[in-house]
């Protein structure tokens, strides 16, 4: 298992951190393991490679894709 090493972390958050673990129950380690874990999946998906995935859907209408057609008569 990996280890992180947080440095100048300041008091007032330490205090923080380890009212958070004790109002959950838990140590300050897995509150901040729990922390971590959820802040990870924000991160895009591995498989990212910067791509737009694009999906086409028919829809049975008909258009020219025209200036007039898209931004109407006032040209916005």
């Amino acid at each position: 298992m990996q280890s992180i090493l947080i440095r100048n972390v300041s008091p007032q958050t330490m205090r923080a951190l380890k009212r958070l673990a004790q109002s959950h129950h838990r140590s300050l380690q897995g509150e901040l393991s729990v922390i971590l874990q959820r802040a990870a999946r924000l991160a895009p998906p591995d498989d990212s490679d910067g791509k737009l995935d694009l999906v086409t859907v028919k829809t049975g209408g008909a258009t020219s894709w025209s200036r007039e057609e898209i931004y109407d008569s006032d040209g916005r």
